[in-house]
């Protein structure tokens, strides 16, 4: 637009003003004055916010001025009054088991405890994992694990990577159908693979897993074989095992007034004398009847007492009971072996010696092993087989 076209519409405008109605400027000035806000309380106290921001902006002259954080005024929530009379019993108290965690400076304790627990129902095992294997048996299972065991102590592999790898196997074995026995050394020394790249900062290569099975399985296999594992299991390779929950309580039990939940607190004596029993429980196949948190619980609970076992773990005795009983027969087991020994290993630093995984003669402490029928039965529904009860066998019938 040229100077003289925005003079010409300026005098237009003044011109126009001038010939406007008088009634009509009066209106427009009432509406002014009507739209005026009083001048209350309110109106001052905002107002002396305005001039205390001024002299913000006179203060900062020729700098960068600073944010002004102006507070958002708060409304006011009127609170409803209990009429129930029961403001002690609320759901979450009720219904959800309280957090045995300390405070932590990462994170909130029962955000944490609650993740734990939620993967004890999303991570399922059962005894019954070789019901679709006619050609398998428990032994096989138990001699597969012990071989695990040792050749986790020959790299060197934590604790953690063992019990990783019997999820793996476990959960595995759940989703197929009659497995051969010339494919289980295949099997488990996989998913020992997977785990040990899950856990160690230097995993074993793969050609040294192919080396130990002694040319029973090769490189390929082990590929191919990881492949079927992982989508079988659905890429969920996360759980919280027996023994990261038997860490978790014994760290628990163990802290002071100043709690450290990340650094050990505990005797690394007590703590592989508590891994060796759940070592060798693990190994049996009824194990699995329980969850991970419980067989954990009731090891702590055969080496210290019930009141260090409520704390650490906010269990009950009537929760505890059955594996606490079941595990007894394991326990006395290993009280008449002699006591474990620290062990070193090269490139481990002493306070982490005790999360190395070790071997013992656990197939022969699992043959000294005996549980009643009666306990292994307990708790067990039948099975049918294609909707049809077996029938017993004629030696069992009853005479007419």
């Amino acid at each position: 637009m040229s100077r003289r076209s925005g003079r010409l519409q300026a005098r237009h405008g003044n011109a126009d003003a001038e010939n406007e109605c008088p009634s009509t400027v009066a209106t427009r000035k009432r509406k002014a004055e009507e739209v005026k806000p009083p001048l209350d309380s309110n109106w001052d106290a905002k107002r002396h916010n305005y001039e205390i921001q001024a002299c913000w902006s006179q203060i900062t002259a020729g700098g960068a001025s600073p944010c002004i954080l102006i507070e958002t005024p708060q409304k006011e929530v009127s609170v409803m009054p209990d009429l129930s009379k029961f403001a002690r019993y609320r759901f979450q108290n009720l219904f959800i088991s309280p957090s045995p965690l300390p405070d932590l400076s990462w994170g909130s304790p029962k955000d944490v405890w609650q993740k734990m627990l939620s993967k004890e129902s999303k991570y399922i095992h059962s005894s019954r994992v070789l019901q679709n294997h006619s050609s398998l048996n428990p032994d096989m299972r138990s001699i597969l694990l012990d071989w695990l065991i040792e050749v986790s102590e020959v790299y060197s592999l934590h604790r953690e990577t063992f019990y990783l790898a019997q999820d793996f196997f476990d959960r595995f074995m759940l989703t197929q159908k009659a497995v051969s026995k010339s494919m289980l050394q295949l099997i488990g020394v996989t998913c020992l693979f997977i785990a040990a790249k899950l856990e160690e900062i230097y995993p074993p290569k793969l050609h040294e897993f192919a080396y130990v099975t002694d040319g029973a399985c090769s490189e390929d296999d082990i590929i191919e074989m990881e492949l079927i594992v992982l989508k079988a299991l659905k890429w969920e390779l996360s759980p919280v095992t027996a023994i990261a929950w038997l860490n978790l309580f014994l760290q628990v039990s163990s802290l002071k007034d100043s709690p450290k939940l990340l650094l050990p607190q505990y005797s690394q004596e007590q703590f592989i004398q508590m891994a060796q029993l759940l070592d060798l429980c693990i190994l049996h196949l009824t194990s699995l009847d329980f969850q991970y948190r419980i067989l954990a619980a009731a090891a702590l609970y055969h080496f210290t007492s019930m009141e260090v076992v409520t704390k650490a773990t906010g269990l009950e005795w009537e929760k505890l009971s059955d594996c606490a009983q079941w595990m007894g027969h394991f326990f006395r087991v290993v009280q008449r072996n002699p006591p474990l020994k620290l062990k070193n290993f090269k490139k481990v630093p002493e306070e982490g010696r005790h999360n190395i995984q070790t071997h013992t003669n656990y197939l022969d402490m699992l043959d000294g092993v005996k549980i009643p029928e009666t306990v292994l039965l307990e708790g067990q529904s039948p099975v049918s087989v294609g909707g049809i009860l077996t029938p017993p066998k004629s030696t069992e019938k009853t005479p007419l």
